[in-house]
């Protein structure tokens, strides 16, 4: 049974409280010192923490530090903090202190259990994050607790210390340069340089010039000798990203370059012998491509001495909860902000979008919510995700269906508005509060829905 540690003085809220919080085992305490006495011993998930506490009940001072004084015991646990009709201010004060949320008496049961529930909850994710992120592989950046990942990652770790060429195959944004990097950096090269080219990026009558270098004079504007990517690469690691994309007509000098170790710059002569280690990758299939002799089948086999598939983005479950957590963390220092975890609702949207744009399209979604969030949670919104429909562009007519969604978002966004309180999301949605329980019901708002 999960523990809720509820700190007032007041007996009759705490009997209030205790009866709205059936289900769960409920801890009371009176003021600061019994309430971290109480905190070392239960470990409470979620303290409901009234700010006018003695010896000073009529001011927040109190509250306050007993917030603080939680917080520095146990970070992770989730504040609530409860204060009068007119304290808003020390209210707001506790959210900048770290209180994960407010709420201004009189106390409303339903309201206060929505709270607790959603504190709960985001609680035990974040717990479920930690967890993850401790079993994560041992190629450093690559992040995931997927069964499909996992093996992808074992297999990186095995070629790592070995000068093997390796291809690797994904979905655009799934992350390919993330493990060419992961292994060259738990190979013996780690320190020598690591050198990425995109084959696609660049113009095909300048990617041989970008590769093998040229000589003085070479063509016209070649005012010096310039080495390419493949020498600045010397004693380290080459990464050719797309390379299903390089012109058929440079394949060949690629191969020979594979083969012999050694290259020419564009007009030169003379042959440089280089060290590097090769790994290429491609959205493409290079199978089908070698069949349409689009790609030489003597690079394929080259190049592909140990192929590592990784999975899309939508194929790794829960993965994308523990990558959205990790971005979440990376921009909210990036752009300082307090956004510190996500709601049900969006992690709900997240773990049901198919994330076309894979990793690199969650990280513009985590970037831009970061930056656009009002609250110290994320909600779906905030992230820009859409229902399948709305993604391919096949919008419903059906005006039912239109009103039901366009319902539901308003009293979504009333409610996140209104601090979660059901009498003011009703009023500014302009209706009575039982029409609003109504619509809750209607539209199955599961996340909003008062506990019964």
């Amino acid at each position: 049974m999960e523990k809720i540690l509820v700190v007032d003085d007041d007996i009759g809220i705490q009997k209030q409280l205790k009866w709205s919080f059936s289900g769960y085992e409920v801890i009371f305490a009176d003021d600061r010192q019994s309430a971290i006495a109480q905190l070392r011993r239960f470990e409470p998930k979620v303290v409901t923490l009234d700010l006018g506490l003695p010896p000073d009940p009529a001011n927040a001072s109190e509250g306050l530090q007993a917030l603080a004084e939680i917080l520095s015991i146990a970070p992770q646990t989730k504040v609530i903090v409860v204060t009068g009709n007119n304290d808003k201010d020390n209210a707001l004060k506790a959210v900048e202190l770290g209180a994960y949320d407010f709420y201004q008496k009189p106390i409303d049961s339903d309201t206060i259990k929505i709270l607790v529930s959603r504190a709960l909850n985001l609680y035990n994710l974040e717990l479920e994050n930690r967890q993850l992120a401790q079993s994560q592989p041992a190629m450093g950046k690559i992040i995931g607790n997927s069964d499909s990942i996992q093996q992808a990652s074992r297999r990186a770790e095995k070629i790592a210390q070995t000068d093997i060429s390796a291809l690797l195959l994904g979905e655009s944004g799934t992350g390919k340069e993330v493990f060419a990097r992961s292994i060259h950096d738990h190979s013996g090269r780690r320190n020598k340089p690591f050198i990425a080219i995109n084959c696609a990026s660049i113009p095909e009558n300048l990617l041989e010039s970008e590769l093998f270098g040229y000589e003085k004079g070479a063509f016209t504007g070649a005012n010096k000798t310039t080495p390419g990517k493949i020498e600045t690469a010397q004693g380290g690691t080459l990464f050719l990203d797309e390379i299903g994309d390089m012109p058929i007509g440079l394949q060949a000098k690629m191969l020979r370059f594979l083969q012999e170790r050694v290259i020419e710059r564009v007009g030169g002569r003379n042959e440089i012998a280089v060290d590097v280690r090769v790994i290429c990758a491609t959205h493409r299939d290079l199978s089908a491509m070698v069949q349409e002799q689009s790609f030489r089948e003597d690079l394929f086999y080259r190049v592909s001495e140990i192929t590592i598939n990784i999975p899309p983005l939508r194929e790794r479950g829960s993965d994308v909860i523990l990558l959205a957590r990790t971005f979440l963390n990376d921009y909210k220092e990036e752009y300082n902000s307090k956004v510190k975890g996500f709601s049900e609702a969006a992690v709900d949207a997240m773990l049901k979008h198919r994330w076309p744009g894979n990793i690199r399209e969650l990280q513009n979604k985590l970037k831009s919510a970061v930056i656009m969030a009002e609250g110290n949670v994320i909600q779906t919104d905030d992230l820009g995700l859409f229902s399948d429909g709305e993604e391919s562009g096949m919008q419903t007519l059906n005006l039912r269906e239109v009103r039901e969604e366009a319902e539901s978002k308003a009293i979504r966004q009333a409610w996140y508005l209104a601090g979660q309180n059901m009498s003011r999301t009703a009023e500014l949605l302009g209706i009575t509060r039982p029409t609003l329980y109504s619509l809750i019901d209607k539209y199955r708002l599961e996340d909003i829905k008062p506990a019964s």
